[in-house]
């Protein structure tokens, strides 16, 4: 007796919209939903094969242990021994890759000594010698899978990578807040008391080191002289005009914004941390511009108000997007290490009880549950559950997650 049988399963993806086709093999100590499918099950909640009078079940079994499949025959609908069966399972999975299986008795199921990896999405070929008789099965067993065209994909805003190495940093978080830099910031005050006879400068204007911005006629020489910028920059304060008698007070206050620096607060408890040439990133409280600079230099002293350290950083302000007394977020890079695989922090998804992206193959998405090492909030790295050069989706993957949940297609362990 020969047979050869074909269960199957797909849900089709419509364009612009995502779809997938659910894992088709349940088992001891697992659940699972199928969508608007179902097939018959056996008395252990697994997938039923029938062949004339025999039958297999084939289950996975995973209570407490690293899933496995599990086979239970059935003659005319009753358990017999399995004992003088013979049974081998290969697994299709995306990509190309196949997994097979050998069987040996145990009990009153056969058991494969290997592991069903994750993801349990592949195409199932069964094969099995019943007292003398061939039978063959096939069917798809597919989770966490979509179909997508790149058209539709790219109108939704999918985006994919390739997982590679990256340079994963270890930051401290520190508030700052932007100054001038030393010898960027001048109060100008008369020389000696007088009468002010003009001012050619006013809040907001450029000044060149040297340039005239007031002349004052001395009380004790009846001469006069001049107020002369001691460098490029533009006026931040005018206190004088034309008529009045210019003595101790500040005139003008002129400061060059190019040439800023941020005094960062650091806690007492990241010092042991935190050194002198270690890459900062500066970011205005909105997010809308941000920098990289080094920290340069400690003060000597606590901060009374925070008992905080001061580290300083210079800040280059080419555009202007700082300003004296902005308060500023600074990352402090206090570690970097190379990772030889890692995946973008944004990709990442929780999918059943697992950390997962989602791969592309041609335009077929499917979940890879992952083992992570170091991460920050850029990088995550991989230390298995993808291969090197694999596309997977960078951005707005939770639409793929989102489908997947939609669909109802899920395999609950």
């Amino acid at each position: 007796m020969t047979a050869f049988r074909s269960i199957a399963f797909v849900f089709v993806a419509s364009a612009g919209a995502l779809a997938l086709a659910a894992c088709g093999v349940a088992g001891e100590g697992a659940q699972e939903s199928h969508g608007d499918e179902e097939y018959e099950r056996g008395a252990h909640g697994g997938r039923l094969l029938e062949d004339g009078d025999v039958a297999l079940e084939v289950t996975i079994f995973e209570n407490g242990s690293p899933p496995r499949f599990r086979l239970y025959p059935y003659r005319n609908g009753e358990p017999f021994s399995p004992d003088n069966i013979e049974a081998q399972i290969t697994l299709d999975r995306l990509g190309g890759d196949k997994d097979e299986f050998s069987f040996a008795p145990e009990g009153d199921y056969l058991t494969s000594p290997q592991v069903v990896r994750e993801p349990h999405s592949f195409d199932v070929s069964v094969t099995a010698a019943i007292g003398g008789d061939q039978s063959a099965w096939t069917y798809q067993s597919y989770e966490g899978r979509t179909e997508i065209t790149d058209a539709a994909a790219t109108e939704a805003g999918i985006v994919t990578e390739k997982a590679g190495p990256a340079i994963i940093t270890e930051t401290v978080d520190v508030l700052g807040r932007v100054d001038f830099a030393p010898g960027a910031h001048a109060v100008l005050r008369g020389r000696f008391p007088g009468e002010v006879l003009s001012v050619s400068k006013t809040v907001g204007d450029a000044v060149t080191k040297g340039e005239v911005i007031a002349r004052i006629e001395s009380n004790e020489s009846l001469q006069a002289y001049e107020i002369r910028s001691p460098i490029d920059g533009v006026v931040i304060e005018r206190n004088t005009n034309p008529g009045d008698v210019a003595g101790d007070a500040p005139l003008f206050t002129v400061g060059d914004v190019r040439r800023l620096i941020v005094d960062f607060h650091v806690f007492a408890s990241d010092l042991d941390q935190v050194k002198p040439g270690q890459g900062v990133s500066i970011t205005t409280v909105d997010d809308a511009k941000s920098s990289e600079s080094i920290i340069q230099t400690f003060f000597p002293t606590k901060e009374t108000a925070t008992q905080t350290i001061i580290a300083r950083a210079p800040v280059p302000n080419d555009d202007g997007a700082f300003m004296p007394g902005m308060t500023v977020r600074g990352d402090i890079v206090v570690n970097a290490v190379e990772a030889p695989l890692a995946v973008r922090a944004d990709a990442l998804q929780r999918f059943r009880d697992f950390t997962v992206v989602f791969e592309k193959i041609g335009e077929t998405y499917e979940v890879r549950m992952l083992e992570l090492g170091r991460r920050n909030a850029e990088w995550a790295e991989v230390l298995g559950g993808v291969e090197p050069g694999a596309e997977y989706v960078a951005q707005n993957s939770f639409l793929i997650k989102a489908d997947i949940e939609k669909s109802g297609a899920l395999h609950d362990h």
